[in-house]
Order: structure tokens, then C-alpha cells, then sequence
């Protein structure tokens, strides 16, 4: 497995493994408002936005997950079905910290739906810690989405 900067032409694989997996950690977790607007286009149009952001690995020939950071927040970690439970999600979380370092910061920051028990484990397990619970503003078109979330933290 390899990780690089992700390039236009990984839009498509992004936005799939996004998709997929937004559903599954979000739905029943997050206001009915957000998914309204969390449309399966929806993911394909941030995905090409987004890319300048994104971290993927690569396993093989295919995307098998991808990162998101902006500063000092993580903003999406996302691996594809067909690759959970191979330690993509704990390489990709470390180049997260390591960007979050090389942006100047001591601490890296994430938000994780309330609801969402196997990412919230899986985040403690890699040694961040809880911080509290908080709305998430969860950006949409018209402004903010608040999303009951957890902070965690992590000193990197």
C-alpha cells in the first residue's frame, strides 16, 4: 500500500468510498436535514472540490481510503469496504497527524458523530482521546448543518 496526494482522476474512487461509507457511520446519527442534503451527487461534486485536501492509499491499483485535513482538524477518514480491517485506516490516520504537524500544530482535532461507536472506538484505540461533546457545523449549501459529535483530540 502506498500513500500519496490525491490527483483529479481519484475524484470518482473518493467520492464512491465516501459515499458508502458516510452512510454507514451517519445515517441514524445525524439530523434527517443533513442526509436531505447528503445526496449520492453530493459526494462526487465535493470529492473533485476537495481534492487539493485529500490523502489516499493505494493498494494495488485501486484507492482502498482517503484522508481529509484542513490545519489541525481531520476532517474525513474513510476506507472502502472491501479494505476495512487491513490497517489502511491506521496508516491513513497517521499521515493525517503527520499533516497536522507539518501545518504547525501541536494537537490534531476531529469531530465523530455521537452515534458512530465503531469509528469512536476505533479513534480511542489509535490513543485519541475524547474531549467532550459538541455540535459539528456540518457545511452545506445554505450554511450549517449542528451535528451532535464528540471531539477527540490528539497531541501530535
Amino acid at each position: 500500500m502506498t500513500v500519496r496526494p490525491a490527483v483529479a482522476d481519484d475524484a470518482d474512487a473518493v467520492a464512491a468510498i465516501w459515499y458508502d461509507g458516510w452512510r454507514d457511520g451517519h445515517l441514524g446519527h445525524v439530523p434527517d436535514e443533513l442526509v436531505a442534503v447528503r445526496t449520492k451527487e453530493s459526494f462526487w461534486t465535493r470529492a473533485a472540490e476537495r481534492v487539493a485536501d485529500t490523502t489516499v492509499a493505494v493498494a494495488g491499483d485501486a484507492i482502498a481510503g482517503f484522508v481529509m485535513v484542513v490545519g489541525a482538524e481531520v476532517e474525513q477518514v474513510y476506507v472502502a469496504r472491501d479494505h476495512r480491517g487491513s490497517g489502511v485506516a491506521g496508516t491513513l490516520l497517521a499521515e493525517a497527524e503527520r499533516q497536522v504537524k507539518a501545518n504547525g500544530h501541536d494537537e490534531a482535532w476531529l469531530a465523530v458523530a455521537t452515534g458512530n461507536a465503531r469509528a469512536r472506538r476505533f479513534y480511542e484505540r489509535s490513543g485519541w482521546t475524547d474531549a467532550g461533546a459538541f455540535d459539528y457545523p456540518a457545511a452545506v449549501d445554505d450554511g450549517s448543518v449542528p451535528v451532535p459529535c464528540h471531539r477527540y483530540v490528539k497531541p501530535v
